[in-house]
Order: C-alpha cells, then sequence, then structure tokens
C-alpha cells in the first residue's frame, strides 16, 4: 500500500516541507497517521511492508520515519537498522507489544522513541514534534561546533568524556557510540552530576515532551545507557529518577 499527503495545510514544528515516512502494514492505522500527520502541514507518504519502506527511506530523504515493528517482508527493527546505516534519521516505532526487551531492542537499532499500541494521535503528533525540534537543536549545535569560540565544551565526569562539539563520548579510552537521543540524555544527566533528575524533568529537557505517559520512554533509553556505558554509572532512585554517579578518582 502507499498513500501520500500533498498541499501542506499550516506550518508547524519543522516547515511546510517537512517529510515525513510512515512504514505501516494496517491500512486503517496508516491512513489515520497519514491524514493526521498531513494536517501538521507536512508531507506524509505510507508504505505497507519493510522492503518498501527502506527504498522510501532512500527516495525520499525524510526528516522522520514513523516505523511499525510488525511488518511483512522484514521487520520493523531490520527496516531500522537499514535506514540508520546509510542516514541517520528519528525513528519513532510502534509496536503491538508492550514488551521492555523488544523497545530496549529498538533503541539499540537507532530508534529515537517507541509508541505502543493502541495510542492516541495526538501524542503521536507530540511526538513526532519533539524528534524535529531535537533534530534542529542537533544541527544548532553542529554550526555552532564549527565555530570554535561557540562550541559547547566537553563534559568529563569520572572517566567518561563527552565531547559536544563533536557529539562522540568515551569511557576512559574507549570510544561509545550513542543513538543522538542516547546522547543527549548523556548530557542532560552528566551536566548535572550526583543530582537526582526526576523522570518528568528528563522527559521535558530531553524530548520536550510534558506528558508523563512517557516516563517508561526514559526508563528504556537509561536501561540502554547502562548497556553501552556500565551499569555503574547511573543511579535509580526510585518512585523519583535518576542520577549520574560516576566513580570518585582514586586519592
Amino acid at each position: 500500500m502507499s498513500n501520500s499527503a500533498g498541499a501542506p495545510t499550516r506550518p508547524s514544528e519543522g516547515t511546510a516541507t517537512t517529510v515525513v515516512l510512515v512504514v505501516e502494514d494496517e491500512p486503517a492505522i496508516a491512513s489515520a497517521i497519514v491524514q493526521r500527520l498531513s494536517a501538521e502541514g507536512w508531507r506524509v507518504e505510507s508504505v505497507g511492508d519493510g522492503h518498501a519502506g527502506v527504498e522510501a527511506a532512500a527516495r525520499m530523504q525524510p526528516d522522520v520515519v514513523v516505523l511499525d515493528v510488525m511488518l511483512p517482508g522484514i521487520d520493523g527493527l531490520e527496516v531500522c537498522r537499514r535506514i540508520q546505516a546509510e542516514r541517520p534519521v528519528p525513528v519513532l516505532m510502534l509496536t503491538a507489544r508492550d514488551d521492555e526487551t523488544d523497545m530496549l531492542i529498538g533503541l539499540g537499532v537507532g530508534a529515537d522513541d517507541y509508541m505502543t499500541k493502541p495510542f492516541s494521535m495526538r501524542e503521536l503528533v507530540a511526538r513526532t514534534k519533539a524528534l524535529l525540534r531535537r533534530t534542529e537543536r542537533a544541527a544548532r549545535a553542529a554550526e555552532l561546533a564549527s565555530t570554535p569560540s561557540l562550541a559547547e565544551p566537553a563534559l568529563t565526569v569520572g572517566d567518561v568524556v563527552v565531547d559536544q562539539a563533536q557529539r562522540r563520548v568515551y569511557r576512559g579510552d574507549v570510544e561509545v557510540h550513542l543513538t543522538p537521543t542516547e546522547f543527549d540524555l548523556l548530557v542532560t544527566l552528566a551536566g548535572s552530576p550526583r543530582t537526582v533528575l526526576t523522570r518528568e524533568r528528563l522527559l521535558a529537557e530531553v524530548w520536550d515532551w510534558v506528558d508523563a505517559s512517557g516516563t517508561r520512554t526514559v526508563d528504556s533509553h537509561v536501561k540502554a545507557l547502562r548497556r553501552k556505558l556500565g551499569a555503574d554509572l547511573i543511579r535509580t532512585v526510585h518512585g523519583v529518577g535518576y542520577a549520574f554517579e560516576p566513580a570518585e578518582p582514586p586519592e
């Protein structure tokens, strides 16, 4: 199945030329998503299987991808992996199963966020806008990085170095590869070491999402960070949030 929506109706986050690819094999859901996102003034196209999703991403060069996990052909995880290998792009994954393991796998192959079906179209729009805003912020940061006097300084906390200008992370002498969202989350946590940040604050600062319904997204990304950087760096404060707590240097 292939649907497209053309003329913009009104501007919103991004611009009237913002391009969204929807990869969803359920026609009713795909149609509803295309209609709602098109109402934001974006150009939206949908395809209904994994292979078509990879081809459409290469052809369209979308600004954001809304991607179902369960697809005919190849599944959404493999689609995400292939898309990100060709050109990094924000990906919002849709899953029918509220399974933390699946969500972590999705984040591991480059997804930025996920939503569990059924979901509200209002939340879908809000999360898509948040992905676009983060992309714009990253682009501005890259521009500033080209001017050394304006570039964000590197953060060094314990044995972790976060090079904000180059968006690279090292633990000791080893570079750790993070997704864009994982990087932004680490910057927020490491920027206030040994300070407990609530899930709601992290959700607002990293995702631009102010509804507490997304706090499980925070939890999943923290788990992904721990898996890549080490479980000893981020402390859970049950019922509150997280604190970045590197080991004290030896005396």
